[in-house]
């Protein structure tokens, strides 16, 4: 199954009152499964103020990070990761990259167990952190590859043409004898890319690898990962990012965590549609026209307050079309019939902020009905 089919297969569900998400894929059959996890949970000692620990030297005190998480990860999808800081997504990168072990629940990688075979997951999976400073500064680009392949234990034979195939694939083929101190920003990115590729991993794990890059040079980068590292390379990616671009663009599907819950998984396109209902912009001449009072009369729409736009004599008012968007046409028609001068009726996506916050409230509110 292509990425592009993956992507439109993919549906989005919420389980009120659950503590995790399901995810219902419609077809004949799911695509092959890399990364399966079920019920895990773990916890971590908090961290205590030295008063505290004087006063009561014996107590001690827990923080929840993953709560009785579940979801399958597919083969050659990319897969995100969202959430607001402390939601639990590096506790789940350092689970499947064997760093943590869970308290509770179970994890198969590549058909592996990661609590009977951890070695076998540590050969098909590696994390790629976006930290410059473990990289050797005063090494060549080259050199750096060539100290990790023997930590990898490449062969000796095939360390020049594995570290060479390396910097051709991520662009740095002509600055392989560079000083990384005198890499960019974005060539750095790029390098650490090419260390994690070293023993030829199945699945990737990227903790918000464009951090740091200006627009331009993420762009590039987004680019870079789906063409050599998921077409390819054939990878698996699991990608944390607080992105929306990296979320809505580069991932077939996404998942959102909140203090340690995962909340819903789908396709970003699937979660737009089902939480973000259905909401246009109207740019208008005449904001306060009995056309739009009588469109939220009727339940037809349901209107935010209109906002002078920068351009002369111009508002914008945004409409929320809770029937979908198939009456769009319908509403456009009867603006103009009516008399509102329009000058475009856009389709508006919603940011990152508003979607986890939409998918937070639509569980609580599942918790509680």
């Amino acid at each position: 199954m292509t990425r592009a089919a993956l992507a439109a297969g993919s549906a989005a569900t919420i389980a009120p009152g659950a503590p995790r998400a399901l995810d219902l894929r419609p077809g004949s059959g799911p695509p092959d499964v890399a990364i399966s996890v079920r019920g895990v949970s773990k916890r971590f000692v908090a961290r205590r103020s030295l008063r505290d620990m004087l006063r009561h030297p014996l107590r001690r005190t827990f923080q929840q990070a993953l709560r009785n998480v579940s979801c399958d990860i597919y083969a050659g999808e990319f897969f995100g990761l969202l959430g607001p800081n402390g939601a639990g997504k590096t506790t789940l990168f350092k689970t499947l990259a064997t760093f943590i072990t869970p308290d509770v629940g179970t994890a198969v990688v590549g058909g592996h167990d990661l609590g009977s075979h951890p070695e076998a997951v540590r050969q098909l999976v590696t994390p790629a952190v976006a930290d410059e400073r473990s990289l050797r500064w005063r090494l060549t680009a080259r050199e750096n590859l060539r100290l990790y392949a023997r930590l990898y234990d490449v062969p000796f034979d095939q360390i020049d043409n594995r570290v060479g195939e390396l910097l051709e694939a991520v662009g740095l083929h002509d600055t392989g004898y560079k000083l990384v101190g005198e890499f960019s920003t974005g060539m750095k990115q790029r390098l650490l890319i090419a260390r994690a590729l070293i023993p030829r991993p199945r699945i990737l794990l990227l903790d918000e690898p464009t951090r740091g890059l200006d627009p331009v040079l993420a762009r590039n980068f987004r680019r870079f990962l789906r063409e050599e590292i998921g077409a390819r390379q054939g990878c698996t990616v699991l990608l944390a990012t607080h992105n929306a671009e990296e979320a809505f663009e580069l991932c077939d599907r996404v998942a959102i965590l909140e203090r340690g819950r995962l909340l819903v998984v789908g396709s970003a396109e699937t979660l737009q549609e089902t939480f973000a209902h259905h909401r246009y912009r109207v740019w208008t001449r005449t904001p306060q026209h009995r056309a739009f009072d009588e469109l939220e009369r009727l339940g037809a729409v349901q209107t935010a307050p209109a906002e002078r736009s920068a351009e002369e004599g111009w508002a914008t008012l945004e409409l929320e079309l809770p029937r979908g968007s198939e009456c769009a046409a319908e509403i456009l028609a009867f603006l103009a019939a009516a008399g509102a001068v329009i000058a475009r009726f856009e389709r508006v996506s919603m940011s990152l902020a508003d979607l986890i916050e939409r998918v937070v409230q639509s569980s609580k509110e599942g918790q509680h009905g």
